[in-house]
C-alpha cells in the first residue's frame, strides 16, 4: 500500500513503544519465576499422559530448570498426590500386561526404563501370577497362530515363539506355548503334528 506521495506506506510502531515503560508491572524485571516454570512444565507432561518422577525430572532437566527448583516442586506434587510413582507402576503393568500381553521380564525393563526403583517394580509385579503370565502367553499365541494359518508349520512356530520372546516370555514358556497352541490347532482340524525342533 503506498500513501498519496507515492512513497510505501509501512505501519511501524514508534522506537520508544518498543522499550519496556519505565514504570508498572512492565518496567520491572520480567523473568518468569523457575518454580512457577518447573509447575507449569510438570503439569503440562502430567495432563498428556500419567509420568514417574524420573521422567518429570528429565522433562524439567531438558528446559533447563535447576535441580534444585525441579526437587521442590517435584516434593511438592508428591506430598499431593500428582506424581505417586508405586501408582504409575501399578498402572503401566495392569494396563501393559492386559493390553499388550507383555510378560513379567519385558515390564520390568519397561518400569526400568522409566525411572522406576527395583523395589517399587517388584512390588508393582507382583500383580501379574503366574497363570496370568501362562493365559497372556497362550492369548498372544492363539492371536499369532490365526495370522500365519496357512504357512509352513516350522515358519508358524518360529514366528509365533518369536512374538512371545519378544513380549518378554521366557525360552521354554514361549516353545511349550506355541507348540501347545498349534497342537490344539491339529488336533482340531483332526491333524496330526510332528514335534520336530525349530
Amino acid at each position: 500500500m503506498t500513501a498519496p506521495g507515492g512513497d510505501r506506506w509501512r505501519r511501524t510502531r514508534p522506537r520508544d513503544e518498543l522499550e519496556p515503560p519505565p514504570v508498572g508491572a512492565a518496567a520491572e524485571d520480567a523473568e518468569p519465576d523457575a518454580e512457577e516454570v518447573a509447575r507449569t512444565i510438570a503439569l503440562r507432561q502430567l495432563t498428556a499422559a500419567p509420568r514417574s518422577r524420573a521422567q518429570l525430572e528429565q522433562s524439567l532437566a531438558k528446559k533447563d530448570v535447576p535441580a534444585e527448583v525441579a526437587a521442590r516442586v517435584l516434593d511438592r506434587f508428591t506430598e499431593v498426590g500428582l506424581v505417586d510413582d508405586a501408582a504409575y507402576a501399578d498402572m503401566l503393568v495392569r494396563t501393559r500386561h492386559s493390553e499388550r500381553g507383555l510378560a513379567r521380564r519385558a515390564l520390568a525393563e519397561e518400569l526400568r526404563k522409566k525411572g522406576i526403583g527395583p523395589e517399587v517394580a517388584g512390588a508393582a509385579l507382583e500383580q501379574v501370577a503366574d497363570e496370568d503370565e501362562e493365559a497372556a502367553a497362550r492369548h498372544v499365541a492363539e492371536k499369532k497362530a490365526r495370522s500365519t494359518q496357512g504357512l509352513d508349520r516350522q515358519v508358524r512356530r518360529r514366528r509365533i515363539a518369536g512374538v512371545l520372546a519378544r513380549k518378554g516370555f521366557a525360552p521354554g514358556v514361549a516353545m511349550r506355548v506355541t507348540d501347545e497352541v498349534l497342537a490344539a490347532e491339529g488336533a482340531e482340524d483332526g491333524a496330526v503334528w510332528d514335534d520336530d525342533p525349530l
